[in-house]
């Protein structure tokens, strides 16, 4: 028997949603919550207790300053980059009020650098958890700059690091977004048997 409490998380997570940073607006989250959110996203499943990420805020007072930088990269990668392009990448982080950089950085241990990777997601999907948590909705983002050297440098990744994701976090509009086609659970498991 399901108390009311696991049957709203339950709910919560048969319709789970992303609603895109260009939807999130104000308020974002406080520095408690922000403080609050971390804490929550970094209680994952983390083979060998070694917190083999960290994060970067990135608070939208920021954004024009990375957006510029970002536009002008992307100019130097496109040769004759469309206007609307450019736009789009000086945009970049000021859309929602708040970005979580979420930094895989696996240590030199006997632990699976892929273990390690694989818990720096899960801290991503964690703190989209934790924001919905304390009201707010989030994106979890990558994008072409993640993978840009000059781009990472700018924005405080060192070389050997990764970007696990980018959050973007904020209030969701009133009006639920649309669903959207699912996987087919069936057609993507099996039961092994002994050939």
């Amino acid at each position: 028997m399901q108390t009311e409490f696991q049957k709203q998380y339950y709910d919560y997570l048969t319709t789970r949603r992303t609603v895109t940073k260009d939807k999130l607006s104000e308020p974002g989250p406080s520095e408690q919550e922000i403080v609050q959110m971390l804490t929550i996203a970094s209680r994952v499943p983390d083979h060998g207790k070694l917190s083999p990420w960290r994060f970067i805020i990135y608070p939208q007072s920021v954004g024009v300053e990375i957006g510029e930088f970002l536009a002008k990269r992307r100019g130097e990668l496109i040769a004759g980059i469309s206007s609307n392009l450019q736009k789009q990448e000086r945009n970049r982080l000021t859309q929602a009020p708040l970005c979580i950089g979420v930094i895989s950085k696996p240590v030199k241990t006997d632990v699976p650098e892929w273990e390690q990777v694989m818990a720096s997601g899960a801290v991503c999907f964690n703190l989209l958890q934790a924001a919905y948590s304390l009201g707010y909705s989030a994106q979890w983002l990558s994008d072409w700059f993640s993978f840009d050297a000059p781009s990472k440098k700018f924005m405080g990744i060192e070389a050997d690091e990764q970007v696990a994701g980018f959050i973007y976090v904020g209030t969701a509009p009133v009006k639920k977004p649309k669903d959207r086609p699912r996987p087919d659970v069936p057609s993507l498991t099996t039961i092994w048997s002994p050939k």
